[in-house]
Formats: C-alpha cells, sequence, structure tokens
C-alpha cells in the first residue's frame, strides 16, 4: 500500500458541512483513523466522537494527525489547503472548481513544503483493509496486490469493481483528479507502486487531454520494473470538444486516445479498449 498506512492520522477541514460529516462517517465505519476535524468557530464540539477544532495549529498542538481531507467550498479551499500544508505530510482536497491560479498557488507552496497534494478534484486514496480518505464506495474494492491511478473517479470505480469480481484485490487505489493542474501526477504514483512490496501490477487509467499519460509511458518505458495495464476513456470524442474533466480537452494531435495508447504501448503496455478487458490483460501480467 502506498500514501494512506496504518501510521496514517488524518483531519477533516469542512467536518461540519454536509459532505465533510457524510464522508467522515463513510471513513469512520471503514476503520479509517480520524483524529479531528476542522471547522473554524466549531471548535471544542465533536462529530460521531471526533473533536473538532477552530484550526489546524490547534489540532497539531492537542493532537498527532499526519494528513488531512478538504471538504471546504471551492473559494475557501486554497486557504484551508495552505494550513494543512504548513503543517502536514499528506493533504487530499476533495473541493471541485478550485479556479487554476489557487491550484497553481497551492501546488507552488506543497513543493516549497515537501508535501504530499492529491487533487484537487479527486475521489480521494483507499487503501482496501486499512482505509480511506476519500469519496469512494468502499464495497467494490478488495484487499490485494494491484495497484490503480486514474484521473476519473466513475471509471476508478468501474474497474475496481471489475478487479474484486474477479478476485483480483488492489494494494491501493488513487484518484489524481481531472483538473489541468494538480498535486500528485501518474508518475509520482508509478514511483511508489514501484517500490512498494504490496503491489505486483499497476492499472493506469487515462483519458483525453493533455500529456500527462504520455509522460507516464516515457517512465515506464524507462524505469518501471513491475508490469502495467492501461485504458484510456474518451474514445469517441470530438477533436477540441470538452469530455468532463477541465483537463480533458483535445487539442490538434495530442491528447488524442490514438497518441496515448501508441505511446503506451512503444513502453511495452497493454491498453485496453473497454474497462472490462483490463482483468484479463492483468491475467497475462500477473
Amino acid at each position: 500500500m502506498i500514501l494512506l498506512d496504518e501510521n496514517t492520522k488524518c483531519l477533516v477541514q469542512g467536518i461540519t458541512g454536509k459532505q465533510g460529516s457524510f464522508h467522515t462517517e463513510q471513513m469512520l465505519k471503514y476503520n479509517t483513523c480520524i483524529e479531528a476535524g476542522v471547522t473554524p468557530g466549531k471548535g471544542g464540539q465533536e462529530f460521531l466522537g471526533v473533536p473538532i477544532f477552530n484550526s489546524i495549529e490547534e489540532t497539531v498542538e492537542e493532537t498527532d494527525v499526519n494528513s488531512s481531507i478538504i471538504f471546504v467550498p471551492a473559494k475557501f479551499a486554497k486557504d484551508a489547503a495552505f494550513e494543512s500544508i504548513r503543517h502536514l505530510d499528506l493533504v487530499v482536497i476533495i473541493s471541485e472548481h478550485i479556479p487554476v491560479h489557487d491550484s497553481l498557488e497551492i501546488m507552488a507552496y506543497a513543493k516549497q513544503m515537501d508535501t504530499t497534494v492529491i487533487g484537487p478534484n479527486t475521489p480521494g486514496v483507499i487503501s482496501p483493509g486499512v482505509g480511506k480518505l476519500g469519496i469512494m464506495p468502499t464495497h467494490i474494492f478488495d484487499e490485494g496486490n494491484v495497484g490503480v491511478i486514474s484521473r476519473s473517479g466513475t471509471l476508478t470505480y468501474e474497474i475496481a469493481s471489475e478487479l474484486t469480481r474477479a478476485g483480483i484485490g488492489q494494494s491501493t487505489c488513487v484518484g489524481i483528479g481531472g483538473d489541468p493542474v494538480i498535486g500528485t501526477n501518474y508518475i509520482d504514483i508509478l514511483k511508489r507502486f514501484d517500490a512498494d512490496d504490496g503491489t505486483d501490477a499497476v492499472v493506469l487509467i487515462g483519458e483525453i487531454g493533455g500529456n500527462a499519460e504520455e509522460k507516464a509511458a516515457e517512465f515506464i518505458k524507462n524505469e518501471m520494473t513491475k508490469p502495467v495495464v492501461s485504458y484510456i476513456a474518451g474514445r469517441t470524442a470530438p477533436p477540441g470538444k470538452r469530455m468532463g474533466h477541465a483537463g480533458a480537452i483535445i487539442q490538434g494531435n495530442t491528447g488524442t486516445v490514438a497518441s496515448k495508447t501508441e505511446a503506451l504501448n512503444s513502453a511495452g503496455v497493454e491498453v485496453a479498449k473497454m474497462p472490462s478487458e483490463i482483468v484479463d490483460l492483468l491475467k497475462k501480467e500477473i
């Protein structure tokens, strides 16, 4: 497993909001170690036995949290992220619609502070049997040795469900986020999976737009020691059309399914035409 293990102690920013409270309850049910919540003005209260603090500074003085998950509205997300990055090792930003210039500032600060940021606009991270920092439905995941990385939450669920039904469990599943500016990218996660004793193979789920998959293919070709299989969404998307994610825009001949498939194939990665084919491709590798 990567990112999330038995030493991860999390706080929830925006724990008293509708999304924050609902998903905190789900994370607790999955035995995730949620040690605190932060909502300015609500300090001293509790939610399902989790103490609430007014600030992260206060929280780190009173508890031993080392990570956070952010559910605050987009306009407050930058301030929330900066506060987390200043004090913690891992920050998962669930919030959507964060302005690009805010995301750029968040990532620059995270790099300066050497903090790992997942997201924004991510379903989060799950290590089956250990916990989740995110919004994914837990019943479709199972413990195992296949790592999953994706830009799309929905496709993560679909492919994880296919794997579980086929008896192939997952070590960790990571949604890196669908925005043009994100914290942790495919290569960052591939490096972690390659070094992880609990991961034997990786599923890389991509989509049209940008060149992140092509860059990942270059890394796989030159440095990755474990097998990787892939699926690229957006096969039928017309050029120039935005498909769901802000990052999924094709420009010219770059960012297409064909260009990404070609790059991955040249790195020895088989690319499924449909999500349902991933299981058969994996079985050849493990």
